[in-house]
Order: C-alpha cells, then structure tokens, then sequence
C-alpha cells in the first residue's frame, strides 16, 4: 500500500500533514531538533547521543511488538513534524516497511539497523533474502547502530556535532562494560545448560556471542505461526535434554510457552518459567530496564541465573558496586 493510500485511509492526505510544521533546523537552532524513532532500543540510543540538543519520540512503547505494528494517524503526523525519523528497518517492521521507503522520499528518514555490515548479520531459511533483525541482542553489534544514529543527528544538526560524537563515545564506553560484564557472568553458565528456549526466536545474535544454543517457538518474526508439530518438537527436545527452564518475553503472549510446560509436564519432565525477557520492546520508562544497557543487563542476568549460572541478582550495577 502506497503512503498517499494509507495518508487518505486516515483521512487526509501526507502532502497536507508534512506541510503542517516546516520550521528548519536553522530556523530552530534555539529548540531541541525533533526526533522520532520507531523502537524505545533506537530512542534510547538517539537520547543518549543527542542529550538535550533534541525531544525523541518513540512510537513503539514497553510491550509492543514491532513485527505487527501499525502507523496510526497520530504517528503520521508526528513523523511528518519531525526533523529526523529514525527506524530499524531489516525487515523488523514488517508492516511499515513500505510506509517508511515512501516516506524517506519526502522527509529526513534513516533505517540505522541497516548500517550493520550483512556479513555479520544471520539469514533465516524461512526468509530467504531477508536477516535477522534483532541485532540489539548483541552490544557489540548494537554499537554501530548508535553511531549510526550519531551520523544521523550530526546531518541533521551540524552545529551540535561536537556533542553528538562526546555523547556517542561515553554511550559506547557504557556498552563495553557491558559485554565485559556478560562474557564474564555467561560463561558460568554449565555447558549442558546453555539452551535457551523463548517463545520467539528473538536472540540468535545473543546467543552466537555467549555461546548459547536458541531455540524459538515461533520464527525471528512473532507474525509466524507455531504450529502444533513445531511444539511437539520442542517438547521432545525439553524432555530429552532435561531442560528446566524456558523463557517467556514481554512483548509476545505466554500461550505457546505455558503449552510446552504443559506437554513436558504431561511425560514427566517438570519446566519452569525462568522469567520475562525483554526482546523486541524494553521495560517501562524511568526505570532500569527501560534504557537499553538495563534491558540487556536484565535479560544477561535472567539466563544467567535461571541456567545455573552465577551472577548477581542485582545484575550488572551490583556487580560495579562490588568492585569486581
């Protein structure tokens, strides 16, 4: 569908909407640039860069799925007022997919997801000429996402170029303590226990850089269907590796998860829940987990301890605190 078609699906037209604000850059050099990013992982990123130099919206908050997401009328308007819109692309919003090339032929929009060499991306046999987009599940991946994300505001905002590159540089220092803390807590984990079973296949790149084996009820997109062999197969693979735990995420429903409990229970294997991952959404604003470092700091610690590893419940701060 054609953005023209979607603007009049809402009633008026894309033309009208991006010629309801044209305030420049320049003209605004007083006011924070506006900036809209489509995931909280990209806003977080761009807050972290841009500092007080821009206001970022993030369309997609705490528990929404990406792969099914929708523009409303209101996202439209708001892209259409921006000085910058920035999105994951990779085909991580499948639905949007075609609004936002359409788009980026009238308005300042960036796919930093993209900026991601394809040799280090993971294809998919189910969909063939697409990647994995879930690259956030790797910081050192995540990395050039956020300098991605600088080059955008520093095209955006010239002037602010000092800040942006400052900013960006201490965000990354943040990342590599990061990984310095989840190589050092995941490789606790026994090696018989390194599965990691989630209700979508969300963390293949978690796993390629720790070292653990992923397994997803459903496909990289929640849009696929887990069909009742797919949980057959899973069951018989809980019970024979005696797994005993998986994992439920945020932003996709329990149902598929509970019925593998359930199945496993029914031969005599008991499951446990292992706890809520953040995978395609982070957690609510103003809180830890809701900055993409406490996110993936939350998500380390959960596997870690839940497969027989050893971190602290407090995760990566406790363990700064601890001075170790």
């Amino acid at each position: 569908m054609s953005l023209r078609r979607i603007a009049r699906n809402f009633g008026f037209a894309l033309a009208a909407v991006c010629g309801f604000v044209t305030v420049s850059v320049t003209a605004a050099s007083a006011k924070p640039i506006d900036v809209v990013a489509t995931t909280s992982m990209i806003a977080d990123a761009a807050r972290q860069v841009a500092g007080d130099r821009a206001k970022v919206t993030a369309l997609m908050g705490p528990g929404v799925d990406p792969h099914s997401y929708r523009q409303t009328r209101s996202d439209i308007a708001a892209m259409a007022r921006a000085d910058l819109v920035l999105w994951h692309g990779l085909y991580l919003e499948a639905q949007l997919e075609e609004f936002f090339l359409d788009l980026e032929k009238r308005r300042n929009v960036i796919a930093v997801g993209e900026a991601i060499e394809t040799s280090k991306l993971l294809s998919h046999a189910q969909y063939k000429g697409r990647y994995d987009p879930h690259v956030w599940m790797d910081p050192q991946l995540w990395e050039t996402v956020v300098l991605a994300v600088r080059d955008a505001l520093i095209k955006t905002d010239p002037k602010g170029e000092a800040t942006y590159r400052a900013n960006a540089d201490k965000h990354i220092a943040d990342i590599e303590k990061l990984i310095t803390y989840m190589q050092s807590v995941t490789k606790t984990v026994p090696e018989k226990s390194r599965v990691l079973l989630t209700a979508h296949d969300a963390f293949s790149y978690f796993g390629r850089g720790y070292d653990f084996e992923v397994l997803g009820i459903q496909g990289i997109s929640t849009e696929s269907e887990a069909g009742l062999r797919r949980v057959e197969e899973l069951v018989d693979t809980i019970v024979d590796r005696k797994i005993a735990a998986v994992f439920v995420e945020s932003s996709v429903p329990e149902r598929n998860v509970r019925a593998l409990i359930e199945g496993a229970a029914a031969r005599g294997q008991k499951v446990e829940i292992g706890g809520t991952l953040f995978s395609d959404a982070m957690g609510e604003p103003g809180t830890y987990e809701g900055t993409y470092i406490g996110m993936i700091d939350h998500n380390a610690t959960l596997i870690t301890r839940a497969l027989g590893g050893d971190a602290p419940a407090t995760g990566m701060q406790g363990k700064l605190a601890a001075g170790s």
